[in-house]
């Protein structure tokens, strides 16, 4: 896999910063973006120093127009894409250990749609963008980073903004899977658990380098892997 190439949104810190790493030695030219222009070119050179094959491009899913720009360079530099890992996410009712604006009926709609904006709108935008990348060399790996809290089978009340986007993100998932039937393009939702990230706070029990490996495992799975799933560890998870 040495000549293909990863993009990782959000990938400037927590799991998108360990993803890269790990993407990058298993031997993928990695490509990370963040709207946070310094912290994506620190984070970049922070890896290029560890030997790895990684640079920075920006991307901001709340600015119009930004994905697209991003889909441009892409093809100018690397005129492929192989694997996208949509991380970048927002978690805006405090963290799972300490849950702020936690009910739906008291959620400022605000919340919502803010969330919204970078957790689903903003995967389907880059799915869109990206994807015609994917076809001209008839292969490619989408990982939807999600989360159980957005399992229908284990609902409950709490972080409805969270919740409602990883929800929407795996029918995404199932949706996008089924459209690429037979493309050699495998679509799956992972989920890495409660990870010890900015986000997750600090009682989380997973590093970000236990929580990167399932991502990796789907980023990297054989043309004969699944596609239209939801997983965590490797392990398929109910809906």
């Amino acid at each position: 896999m040495s000549e293909r190439i990863a993009l990782i949104s959000g990938g400037n810190r927590g799991l998108g910063l360990e993803t890269a790493r790990q993407l990058a030695r298993h031997g993928l030219r990695v490509v990370i973006t963040s709207r946070e222009g310094l912290a994506g070119k620190a984070a970049a050179d922070k890896l290029q120093s560890e030997g790895l094959r990684v640079n920075y491009l920006p991307l901001d899913l709340n600015r119009p127009g930004s994905a697209a720009k991003l889909a441009e360079e892409l093809a100018l530099q690397h005129r492929r894409l192989d694997v996208l890992v949509n991380n970048a996410g927002l978690f805006p009712e405090g963290s799972p250990d300490k849950p702020q604006h936690s009910s739906l009926l008291e959620m400022e709609p605000g919340t919502l749609r803010e969330t919204l904006e970078v957790n689903l709108f903003g995967a389907i935008e880059l799915c869109q963008r990206l994807l015609p990348l994917m076809r001209r060399n008839g292969y490619g790996r989408i990982v939807n980073v999600s989360s159980q809290l957005g399992q229908l089978a284990h609902m409950r009340d709490g972080f409805p903004a969270y919740r409602i986007s990883k929800t929407g993100l795996n029918a995404v998932t199932r949706m996008l899977a089924a459209e690429l039937q037979g493309e050699n393009i495998l679509v799956n939702s992972v989920s890495p658990g409660w990870v010890r990230t900015r986000m997750g706070g600090p009682n989380a029990p997973r590093t970000p380098a236990e929580a990167a490996q399932g991502i990796v495992w789907a980023a990297t799975l054989a043309d004969d892997g699944p596609s239209g799933g939801f997983f965590e560890n490797g392990q398929r998870l109910e809906w």
